[in-house]
């Protein structure tokens, strides 16, 4: 497998080398790049070698990282690697296939390779060596047909929601309720775990017992200790909203898609 590392620290870039290496040893790191102008060169190139993989750190040396794609025909799969988690959202509307922070944990690597090889065996079977057909099959909706409008009776008055409109669900007092996206809060006759079944699952997510997200209301990603992720909501949540421990993983894997 080729890989590219895109980081402006070099012992940082050196550690991560060491550990592909750990993984694997036949791994060849075709380049180590510091900044933006340096990786746009590289891959503008019409020569340049074939890459499977990129780890790219964010916060580069000339500009973030995002640049790169603005500037560059970027196909390949990407795997973030950052010291900040405020950019979680804006990776995973790239090309982006995990998220790691530093500083690195080998597990954490090695999950993120294995994730890439199973992609690979999953939907890369083509003759594309830059995976374009793999990332544009990830983000292929599935044709099923989910609920896209609720009904609901407020007093005298009746509503109908769009789905597009709803920013969350949350349970309070065995009460489901609806957030909309300015704000509304109203009663549901859906229990959550109903609507996890009901909803579109590129749209909603079950991050918890208690919460139901749509990514468009997902505003900010904290990590906290013990691994816990808790979001910022818009509109902004009545409590603190956490990803639960056991969901994080599927959740990652969730931004992705």
């Amino acid at each position: 497998m080729n890989v590219l590392i895109i980081e402006d620290e070099n012992l940082t870039a050196k550690r991560l080398e060491g550990l592909l290496h750990k993984y694997d040893a036949t791994i060849k790191v075709l380049a180590r790049i510091p900044s933006v102008a340096e990786a746009v060169a590289w891959f503008n190139a019409p020569d340049h070698p074939t890459v499977d993989l990129v780890f790219m750190d964010i916060h580069l040396e000339d500009d973030l990282g995002f640049s790169i794609f603005e500037k560059a025909n970027l196909k390949t799969p990407v795997v973030f690697t950052t010291a900040y988690d405020e950019y979680m959202i804006q990776a995973f509307k790239v090309n982006s296939i995990d998220y790691l922070l530093k500083p690195i944990n080998y597990g954490d690597l090695v999950a993120a390779i294995e994730k890439y090889k199973s992609l690979k065996q999953q939907f890369g079977q083509s003759s594309n060596h830059d995976l374009e057909t793999l990332l544009q099959l990830i983000g292929k909706p599935k044709n099923t047909d989910y609920k896209d409008r609720f009904m609901i009776t407020v007093g005298t008055k009746i509503r109908s929601i769009d789905t597009n409109d709803i920013a969350y669900f949350y349970l309070q007092e065995k009460v489901v309720f609806l957030v909309t996206n300015d704000g509304t809060h109203l009663p549901v006759d859906y229990s959550l775990d109903k609507l996890t079944q009901l909803l579109n699952p590129r749209q909603f997510f079950r991050i918890s017992r208690q919460f139901l997200v749509s990514l468009p209301a997902i505003q900010t990603i904290h990590t906290f200790s013990a691994g816990k992720l808790k979001l910022d909501m818009h509109p902004k949540a009545r409590q603190d909203v956490f990803v639960s421990g056991d969901r994080i993983t599927e959740f990652k894997e969730w931004l992705g898609k």
